[in-house]
């Protein structure tokens, strides 16, 4: 496999370090444990790579780890991702089907108190473009029917900083062509849907209208797989 070039620096980002002979998404899993692509390794246990089936025909993007994430070195297992598992189990999508991934793989945090958990930093822009090779990866291997953008950071991410998931929120999208933004990433996917991360529901004031408005969205990808 590939390794890093010596001579590389942090500021290259991730590109140095994703194997470019990687045949398998558990190729690219096991190089990025090593990435140094920016400075957020510093901090973190470790990086936190995509989970789900290799022929996963949904990929759910996320923003970034959390606390338990980091910890455990899985996304999605901590209160926000149960609530994606009982939502998606909710709107009919097998979790079989997917495949949950993060824009970026290290955790961004405010340091707290031993033994409390540490508070989540919106990771920035450059955070984002350091880790984008992975995500392009990703796809790469995966080429998914549809995907997912689970909130602002990950829809920016797939579809460009001037992207608002606000205006399209929960609507099948065309993938769009190789001149704009997401040019980067593989061709293939029929569709993307853009929708809030599950954990902006844990801290909206109606939690219930919040769940509703996410389950909605998430009903609209089943339905898109079954067409």
């Amino acid at each position: 496999m590939a390794t890093r070039r010596t001579g590389v620096t942090a500021a290259d980002g991730a590109g140095s370090f994703v194997p470019q002979d990687a045949t398998s998404v558990d190729d690219l899993r096991k190089a990025a444990q090593g990435c140094r692509g920016c400075e957020l390794y510093e901090n973190a246990t470790q990086t936190v790579f995509g989970t789900g089936s290799a022929t996963a025909r949904v990929v759910m993007v996320g923003e970034q780890t959390g606390d338990v994430e980091d910890r455990r070195g899985e996304p999605f297992v901590g209160p926000a991702g149960r609530l994606l598992d009982e939502l998606m189990a909710e709107a009919g999508l097998a979790r079989g089907d997917i495949y949950l991934t993060n824009a970026v793989k290290h955790f961004r945090f405010n340091p707290a108190p031993r033994g409390k958990r540490r508070i989540h930093r919106t990771p920035d822009r450059s955070h984002i473009v350091a880790c984008r090779p992975w995500l392009v990866a990703e796809l790469g291997l995966l080429r998914p029917e549809i995907l997912v953008a689970l909130g602002a950071t990950a829809a920016g991410a797939l579809l460009g900083p001037s992207f608002r998931v606000t205006r399209s929120r929960g609507e099948l999208l065309p993938w769009p062509d190789a001149s704009t933004y997401a040019g980067e990433f593989p061709p293939g996917p029929r569709g993307v849907v853009a929708t809030v991360h599950p954990s902006s529901v844990l801290r909206a004031n109606d939690r219930d209208e919040a769940r509703a408005a996410l389950l909605s969205d998430l009903r609209v990808v089943a339905q898109a797989l079954a067409s």
